[in-house]
């Protein structure tokens, strides 16, 4: 028994702290503290009104029907409150609704931010569909609970206990009855919190599953429809949807049945009240506009009890929407900001040095994918990594873009370690053109101008016609606003690869990375493409993965790489008389 207790102690105190993680809205409610004390401010005048009400109703029965102008008073002073109630009211709706937008808002910038902030290896383990979820549909049950729960909740307890003072003010006889109902009431919540808790995290978590899957899907809808698979698609989504209605259901039976327990005992410890009531009504010992008052009371604050148990089944909803996004906020990137960054020299040299690097992904802990890596990149220099599939290439150009940190040995631009540089100022010195190129769902001039932001028209047209892109992006139906839809859709991948390229040119960066740039392109494009790659590796630090013989060939250094090592290096025609790895990746890739 001693442990269920301690068990059973356990559970309220993990509640407790899960409701308790709500407090954590407050920072961004104080940034609103004028619509706040609106807020508090009409919910007094309205709840004053509501408690005034019985008073007037008792007034009305006991003295409106005796004649003269006492019955234009009573009723004049009922129809008084009710008007202050109703304007009190809509203003209380309108301040606290307006806080709950602004809260909210306020909650997904700064959790979007956070977001964007974090480093890849956060988002290589985490599902985009899922995270926005959260920024969706865990934001919007916190705009429930500032909007309505939170505003339900006070007015709820300014009630009761308005209530419960003017019961015992009107009858303390029959308060002593009405205590019964409230720790009946009570009851159902207690027992019926844990269950809840738990049906609405998992309701919360099917959901979340649905909209991941849906994302999933929707991001690769070209490969769903070209192997004809949108009857198995929409089977697995109607599957995850059908799991969420039935973990919905539990949530919702759950709820229903404490609402529905709470309702029937408040209730019944009502009608015993009016029972005794109406005995002493009969007998004289008290007026019948005091038990109307009395009843009115009753009936108020056992309504307010009842819907303090439907404000803690919201609470428990939105305490796990608010713990799923406390976890986003509380995760911190890998790659730290220095407390003293060091800042990169002006302008940038663009020398590179890797010094005994290992590094092994979080997911692959016993296969480094550098293993004491050395490399040195002159100023200026154009060195192409070469080398079989998982030999580490992408990882070189990662390291560099700070977006990882190496487990041990050191990574300098310039004698700075990168370790101790800002990784925004870092990125800033950097230009990359990825092997998938990744536009926007915007127009071909703002997918361009994302190299440089402040870039003018004149200069985008610039890149984009050094990039041989022009063209191109001039016949779409609008030229430079057409929309290019998202992932850059509507353009083939040869012209998306161009477009990346165009802003690379844009950014004019004193390092390059080149991740495979021409892969996607046909020999033709290819070749419209190798002039401005030239100019735009002239006078830059370039590293470039290869697997075209044009561009291994366009290199002053040519790297070989294998399972994280150096394993050769030198130029075309001195690796090719080796006859090693690189003469055989030659025979497979390049002379093919």
């Amino acid at each position: 028994m001693a442990r269920n207790d301690v068990d059973d102690s356990g559970d309220r105190g993990g509640r407790l702290r899960r409701i308790g993680s709500l407090g954590t809205l407050w920072p961004f409610v104080r940034r609103h503290r004028g619509l706040f004390f609106a807020w508090l401010l009409a919910l007094a005048v309205s709840s004053t009104a509501t408690l005034s009400l019985p008073v007037a109703v008792r007034y009305m029965i006991d003295h409106g029907f005796s004649g003269g102008t006492q019955i234009n008073q009573a009723f004049g002073l009922l129809f008084v409150v009710a008007v202050v109630l109703a304007v009190a009211t809509a203003a209380r709706f309108f301040f606290v609704s307006l806080l709950g937008e602004k809260v909210v808002a306020d909650l997904r910038g700064q959790l979007y931010a956070h977001l964007v902030g974090l480093d890849p290896a956060f988002h290589d383990r985490s599902r985009s569909g899922e995270l926005v979820s959260r920024l969706s549909a865990d934001s919007e049950l916190l705009r429930s609970v500032i909007g309505t729960t939170m505003s339900v909740a006070l007015r709820s307890m300014v009630t009761v206990v308005g209530s419960l003072v003017m019961l015992f003010v009107t009858s303390p006889h029959l308060a002593a009855y009405s205590l019964i109902g409230i720790p009946l009431s009570v009851l159902p919540i207690i027992l019926g919190a844990r269950r809840l808790e738990k049906a609405s995290r998992a309701s919360q978590d099917r959901v979340a599953d649905a909209n991941a899957l849906a994302a999933e899907t929707l991001g690769a809808v070209r490969t769903v429809q070209a192997y004809a698979r949108e009857p198995y698609e929409r089977g697995r989504f109607g599957q995850a949807l059908d799991v969420a209605v039935a973990t919905a259901r539990r949530r919702i039976a759950a709820q229903a049945a404490v609402t529905a327990a709470a309702i029937v005992l408040v209730f019944g410890a009502i009608v015993l009240v009016l029972w005794s009531g109406a005995h002493q009504v009969i007998e004289g010992t008290m007026s019948a506009g005091t038990l109307g008052q009395f009843v009115l009371y009753a009936l108020i604050g056992g309504g307010s009890v009842g819907a303090l148990a439907e404000v803690w089944n919201e609470l428990q909803r939105a305490a796990g929407g608010m713990g799923r996004i406390s976890e986003l906020l509380q995760e911190q990137p890998q790659v730290a900001v220095p407390a003293h960054p060091l800042a990169l020299p002006s302008p940038l040299r663009g020398e590179i040095r890797f010094e005994q690097v290992v590094f092994h992904y979080p997911e692959r802990v016993d296969a480094p994918a550098l293993n004491g890596f050395d490399l040195h990149v002159r100023p200026g220099e154009t060195v192409a990594l070469v080398g079989p599939s998982g030999a580490g290439k992408s990882t070189v150009l990662a390291l560099l873009l700070r977006f990882h940190d190496p487990q041990s040995g050191t990574v300098r631009i310039d004698g700075i370690d990168l370790r101790e540089t800002d990784p925004a100022q870092l990125r800033e010195q950097v230009a990359l053109v990825p092997q998938q190129p990744v536009l926007f769902a915007a127009s071909a001039i703002d997918n361009i101008r994302y190299g440089r932001l402040e870039a003018s028209d004149d200069e985008v047209r610039a890149a984009a016609r050094a990039a041989e892109a022009d063209g191109f992006v001039e016949a779409l139906p609008r030229g430079y606003a057409s929309e290019l839809g998202e992932r850059g859709t509507r353009l083939s991948g040869g012209q998306q690869q161009r477009i990346a390229i165009a802003r690379a040119l844009l950014k004019d960066a004193p390092v390059l990375l080149l991740d495979e740039a021409t892969s996607a392109l046909d020999a033709q494009s290819e070749r419209a493409v190798q002039h401005a790659l030239e100019n735009l590796m002239r006078g830059r630090t370039t590293l470039v993965v290869a697997h075209r013989l044009a561009t291994v060939l366009r290199a002053d250094r040519i790297v070989v790489m294998d399972h994280g090592r150096i394993v050769a290096e030198g130029t075309h025609a001195q690796l090719l008389a080796q006859d090693g790895l690189y003469a055989e990746l030659a025979r497979l890739q390049f002379l093919d």
